[in-house]
């Protein structure tokens, strides 16, 4: 360097970077493993404590409500040059338990998951243990192989004798997006290399209560949401559509299997017919309504999705598996999702490696690192069998219809359909508002029961449901039952709590 030789340069690298000497600092570990494994061990008591024992005790509350401006003083969120002792680290983790909402409490009923699953929880201290990224069989051989069992179990419950392929990834949203790409690379392979510069207007379809990653996956892609259109049943609907929609270009269609409000089920097998006569992909977005596979008694909500083409699935969701743990699923056999992703970087996938190379299932993706979500699931399956994850899915539906009923059957409560899975929909009415003309106009007038009722509970920490309006139909509430701890008793107490916060309003 500046003719001084490359040692003359070192030496100078040196001089600037103490730290690359061989000295005492780099000899010896920089970690003293033996107050590392005492620190473990002191976690986990604090987590069975705190995140198992209290979060699932019904005794406790579901939540210890705070503002954020308080809430942000009781974290002492600062961070600071000097490391805190590990009492102080212990107490940290101890309010970061405390002042988090308690998912697997009872009665928590607010979101699509709920529960403690105690296999896929060990799964999950596992993955993180060891560390390591789902992109190469030499560095998660054991995942690796776990995946691939898990994604061949589920497309054997979808009804894809023949197989497929698949990956999980970070949720149901990116299984979407993955729907919408793979469905445009199919129809159109020169978008990948050359962009849409050259390509027609592509539209696509999805079911008017279809999520909204759907529209997020077109802005994403450049296909934009005014491309976006809503069908509804019966498919013959997308008939219309495709008529009304002047010079562009139909390539995919988006059912639902289970809706995220009301978890309704889309007619999948009229769908398909549409799509088969006009060579359009099918995709079903089944991340909520997946679980119904694994029961016979309510696997035909899903009749028909053995044609899709591609299928998002979450065990998360009602099978409990701890979060995330998400699946997506093609019936391709001719490595369409490889194709479509692969950037073949030669530092991962080299091609001359002393073991199969289609074991490196990396390139399927649109990441690098990936989490090896599939063993959480894989775990809890071993654990449980089939057998039991039926029963879960019958118990909890079982648990939802007697809570439609019981709704039903309570003065001042009105359900807003009969729940076809497990959300039960229902509006509440109190006392001084139960005197109106009509039923609609007592609805109407407690347009703001529901949101007081909601801050009421979330500050007293009783329980959680969800609550929103829909269309033309003013607040009312949505509540997701999912988790077998739930009792009937459980169920009573929520209907009995919320006439408890809200029969003084008017």
């Amino acid at each position: 360097m500046n003719g001084q030789g490359p040692e003359a340069g070192f030496r100078h690298l040196s001089k600037c970077c103490p730290a690359v000497r061989d000295g005492p600092a780099l000899r010896e570990p920089a970690v003293e493993m033996s107050a590392a494994e005492r620190f473990i061990h002191e976690a986990l008591e604090v987590i069975i404590d705190e995140a198992v024992k209290k979060a699932t005790d019904v005794q406790e509350k579901v939540c210890d409500w705070q503002s954020p401006e308080k809430l942000r003083e009781l974290l002492d969120l600062e961070l600071k040059d000097g490391g805190e002792s590990d009492s102080k680290i212990l107490q940290h983790c101890k309010n970061a338990i405390r002042y988090s909402v308690k998912t697997s409490h009872p009665r928590f009923f607010n979101q699509l998951f709920a529960g403690l699953e105690p296999y896929s929880m060990v799964a999950s201290f596992i993955t993180e243990a060891v560390k390591t990224s789902l992109y190469t069989y030499e560095v998660a051989p054991v995942f690796t192989l776990m995946e691939d069992a898990v994604l061949k179990k589920m497309m054997e419950l979808i009804g894809w004798d023949e197989g497929g392929d698949g990956i999980f990834n970070p949720g149901g949203s990116m299984s979407n997006m993955y729907a919408v790409n793979l469905a445009r690379y199919r129809f159109c392979p020169d978008i990948k290399e050359v962009g849409l510069y050259n390509a027609p207007r592509l539209v696509m379809f999805t079911s008017q209560e279809g999520h909204y990653s759907i529209s997020k996956a077109a802005a994403l892609l450049g296909l934009g949401t005014k491309n976006v259109y809503s069908i509804l049943p019966p498919a013959d609907m997308l008939l219309s559509l495709m008529i009304l929609v002047q010079g562009a270009v139909p390539f995919f269609v988006n059912a639902t299997a289970g809706t995220t409000v009301f978890g309704a089920f889309d007619p999948v097998d009229e769908i398909a017919d549409i799509c088969e006569r006009h060579s359009l992909w099918l995709h079903v977005d089944a991340c909520w309504g997946g679980a119904a596979l694994v029961s016979n008694q309510h696997k035909h909500l899903l009749k028909g999705i053995h044609r899709a083409d591609s299928v998002a699935w979450n065990p998360h969701k009602m099978l409990m598996a701890c979060l995330q743990c998400s699946a997506f699923l093609i019936k391709d056999k001719t490595s369409l999702l490889q194709r479509c992703h692969s950037a073949k970087a030669s530092y991962l996938f080299q091609q001359d490696k002393f073991y199969d190379v289609s074991y490196d299932t990396g390139d399927k993706s649109v990441q690098c690192s990936r989490k090896p979500d599939a063993f959480k699931f894989w775990l809890m399956w071993k654990a449980l069998g089939s057998s039991e994850l039926e029963r879960r899915v019958d118990r909890a539906l079982a648990m939802a219809r007697y809570l439609a009923q019981t709704v039903k059957k309570r003065e001042g409560f009105h359900l807003l359909m009969k729940p076809e899975y497990a959300n039960v929909c229902f509006w509440y009415v109190p006392p001084a508002l139960r005197e109106k003309e009509t039923d609609q106009d007592s609805l109407s007038s407690g347009a703001l029961v529901a949101p007081v009722i909601k801050e009421r509970m979330m500050k007293t920490g009783s329980m959680m449901i969800g609550y929103q309006t829909h269309g033309d139909k003013p607040n009312f509430f949505r509540m997701v039952v999912i988790n077998p701890q739930v009792s009937k008793q459980d169920l009573d107490f929520v209907l009995d709590e919320i006439h408890s916060l809200g029969k003084d309003l008017r």
